[in-house]
């Protein structure tokens, strides 16, 4: 079962990856790709591997997650700007009652693409998510680059830096 960290209090919870800026990505160009599939909300397939050649920005999250209420927006936002230049973004749900998705959504005004991961066994398996949200960026070439536990508005900023030297890095 998943059990990851709803957190209460944003400022405690954050937990900053390093920043491609900060000259210590969690990953590197060359480490292995990520590969998975998980079923879209509309229940056709998604494979990562699908958008080799974009950069990919993966935000697990729940419905009662309080911190994913805040973020959601904001990485849509991200994809408006940098959606034309090769960015994608998925919102991997971990809720186990799929009919708590479309209000959420509605509520947020967020139109993002949901995958579907019930009960988080992916997230927590594959991903090692312990907090909620947690963000991850992936480079064009399926390398996870970036990890962000937690949301905190002031995350923001390194996002944008993050996204922008990973689409500035030439596709191979």
């Amino acid at each position: 079962m998943f059990l990851a960290i709803a957190c209460l209090a944003l400022s405690a919870c954050v937990t900053p990856g390093p920043s491609l800026t900060d000259g210590a990505p969690v990953g590197k160009r060359g480490d292995a790709p990520l590969d998975f599939t998980l079923p879209r909300f509309d229940g056709q397939p998604y494979s990562l591997k699908s958008d080799r050649g974009s950069v990919v920005l993966l935000d697990v999250w729940a419905t009662w997650c309080d911190p994913c209420r805040d973020a959601m927006p904001l990485y849509q936002d991200l994809l408006k700007e940098y959606g034309g230049r090769g960015l994608k973004v998925y919102a991997i749900s971990v809720d186990t009652d799929t009919k708590m998705i479309p209000p959420f959504l509605a509520e947020t005004k967020v139109d993002l693409p949901v995958l579907l991961d019930p009960a988080g066994a992916f997230a927590e398996s594959a991903l090692k998510v312990k907090v909620m949200p947690t963000a991850f960026l992936i480079d064009r070439q399926g390398v996870l680059r970036v990890t962000h536990e937690g949301f905190d508005e002031g995350l923001l900023a390194t996002w944008v830096k993050d996204v922008e030297a990973l689409l500035a890095e030439p596709a191979r």
